[in-house]
Parts: structure tokens; C-alpha cells; sequence
């Protein structure tokens, strides 16, 4: 497994060592000593697994307090994924990556505490991911900042995606009533 730098030095893609032969293909997804080697974290707290239509764009989604890191990766199709630095005080405040994963290149993104997340839907036929957090999910922390953020200016690939009534209303990051503070714990 190799550990690559993105834009934003918080944020890890990971590519995989995949092993084929005539039987299939394996991977390993997730090893401890490798992840504390790489500075990310060796445990997770909650696994979520999510199906998305052909067209549809999630977020920008965060949780403050209680904020999650992400281990993300597509287990069939291919999504857009975007991870953006929302903490106040960061040298990178509104800076994003945005990184094609897919089934087929079976690369995996870390997006850190402090961080907004969102992914748009690549394939046609629809795309199925799976994500490790270190924070169990809590109702009453759920943020988001707006997808298409003149700020940000996303380069999103839809046009006119299928979105949730929550994410269309959404505050702009210059509007979010509560955002996590850089160099706070855990972030």
C-alpha cells in the first residue's frame, strides 16, 4: 500500500498493492502498522456503506463537535471525491482536493477531522463506497457548508445533480454558524 500526498498534506490518498491471478484479485484495505506509520489513525469507530443513483452529489458534510475522520473507498461505480479545510485559522481555510475513486482503481481517500466531505456520482450505472470514521455519528453535530460555494468554486462534472432538500440549503462557508477550529484537539 503506498501513501500519496494530496494538495492538502492532511488529506492521504492510498493505492493498494492489488495481487491478481486467474482467481480474481486481492487487497489489503487496512493495516495497522501501515496507517500509524503513515500518520493516520489504527482504529475506527463506525462503518457506513452508501448507494448513490447516476447523478447524485452529496454534501459538503462535516460534524462539529464531534468531528470524523474518513477513510473513503468505491466498492462498485466511480464518484468525484471532494475534501475541503473548513477550519477557522487554518493556512488552508477553503482550500479542497478532489479525487476520481472508483471500483476500478481502488484507491482510497483520508479525509481528516476538521474537514468538510462531499462526492459527486461518475458512473452511469450508479456507484456503491464503504467508509471508516473515528467518530460514531451524532444527529445534533451534523453541518454542511453549500456544494456549489462561489468561494470554493468546485469544478463539479453535473451540471444539474440530484441533490437532498438539507444539502440544497446548506449555509456558504463564509455563512456556517459553527465550524472546527485549526489546531483544536483533533483537528
Amino acid at each position: 500500500m503506498r501513501f500519496i500526498a494530496t494538495a492538502l498534506p492532511e488529506v492521504l490518498m492510498m493505492e493498494p498493492t492489488v495481487l491478481v491471478d486467474h482467481r480474481g484479485a486481492f487487497m489489503e484495505v487496512f493495516h495497522r502498522d501501515r496507517f500509524t506509520a503513515a500518520g493516520l489513525p489504527d482504529w475506527f469507530v463506525q462503518d457506513n456503506q452508501s448507494q448513490s443513483v447516476a447523478g447524485v452529489l452529496r454534501g459538503l458534510h462535516f460534524q462539529e463537535p464531534h468531528a470524523q475522520g474518513k477513510l473513503v473507498r468505491v466498492l462498485f461505480g466511480a464518484i468525484l471525491d471532494v475534501a475541503v479545510d473548513i477550519r477557522r485559522g487554518s493556512p488552508r481555510f477553503g482550500q479542497w482536493v478532489a479525487l476520481e475513486l472508483s471500483a476500478a482503481n481502488r484507491r482510497q481517500l483520508w479525509i481528516p477531522p476538521g474537514f468538510a466531505h462531499g462526492f459527486c456520482v461518475l458512473s452511469p450505472q450508479g456507484a456503491e463506497m464503504v467508509y471508516k470514521q473515528t467518530e460514531i455519528y451524532h444527529p445534533e453535530a451534523d453541518r454542511g457548508i453549500r456544494w456549489n460555494d462561489p468561494r470554493l468554486a468546485i469544478p463539479w462534472p453535473i451540471a444539474a445533480p440530484i441533490l437532498s432538500d438539507k444539502d440544497r440549503q446548506l449555509p456558504l462557508l463564509e455563512e456556517a454558524p459553527v465550524l472546527p477550529v485549526y489546531g483544536a484537539s483533533g483537528h
